[in-house]
């Protein structure tokens, strides 16, 4: 019975060199480690991202009207307070005026009531009524001024015109959006990254991002790291913004994030 048991352990011992050596024939003679190994070194991950400007918006109309000056065209820069959409308000303008003319006769009136008043020629309720309709009066003036200041729309920032969705003498309704605008002096990039990076990630945090469009490496930094973390993917959004001015770059370019842990 001990013979055959070495007979068997020979064979399980020949079986191994022969495995061994046919792994090391296909590998050039260099034996490999098992693929449960894990390698070691830094982590390194290639994400897709996309510029953003810092801030955009869509500008609408407040009132209805006919456009009347467009005075930057679209993908043209223009500078914050700089005036973009002015409104034809003539007939704003005109009830403007005869508020001002209305709320001049009542104080007008009032006026005079004071001065009756203390000469005891007016009732107190003649006297009430008069100070009240020029609270109204002066009330519909302020109604009309703010009406008037919605004839023109300025930029709310320095920024450039993405499109232009209206033209000159296009009559527009309240809420209708007239033109996309964008802030492009610094360029973002939002993505998302595992959130077991969170150990090492830092606002500040500096790395490259490959630009398709481009084809050039352009360095980056982190600005905002996320509040919360998807649980089912595990990942936590960052938001990072290109360090420096290149004016190649447009918004709307996308490329690869490459950002090595430690």
């Amino acid at each position: 019975m001990i013979a055959v048991f070495r007979v068997v352990a020979l064979l399980l011992g020949l079986c191994a060199s022969v495995s061994a050596a046919a792994q090391s024939a296909a590998t050039g003679g260099v034996l490999t480690a098992p693929a449960s190994v894990p390698r070691m070194g830094t982590e390194r991950q290639e994400i897709r991202a996309q510029l953003l400007p810092r801030r955009y918006t869509t500008l609408a109309a407040e009132i209805g009207a006919k456009v009347n000056a467009l005075p930057v065209a679209e993908s043209e820069a223009f500078a914050e307070g700089q005036l973009l959409i002015g409104f034809d308000c003539s007939l704003q303008q005109t009830q403007l005026q005869k508020a001002q003319a209305e709320m001049d006769a009542t104080e007008f009136t009032f006026k005079s009531n004071l001065r009756l008043a203390e000469l005891n020629s007016v009732g107190q309720l003649e006297l009430d009524l008069s100070r009240a309709a020029v609270s109204k009066a002066r009330a519909e003036v302020a109604a009309n001024q703010a009406v008037l200041a919605k004839c023109s729309i300025m930029a709310p920032f320095a920024g450039r015109v993405a499109e232009q969705k209206v033209r000159e003498q296009q009559y527009v309704q309240p809420g209708q959006a007239l033109l996309d605008v964008i802030d492009d002096s610094v360029l973002e990039l939002e993505f998302l990254v595992p959130s077991r990076w969170l150990m090492w990630l830092r606002v500040g945090g500096a790395f490259k991002v490959t630009i398709d469009e481009t084809r050039k490496t352009y360095p980056a930094k982190f600005i905002r790291i996320g509040a919360r973390v998807d649980p089912v993917s595990q990942s936590v959004k960052v938001v990072a913004a290109i360090d420096g001015r290149f004016p190649e770059l447009v918004s709307g370019m996308s490329g690869r994030v490459q950002v090595a842990s430690p």
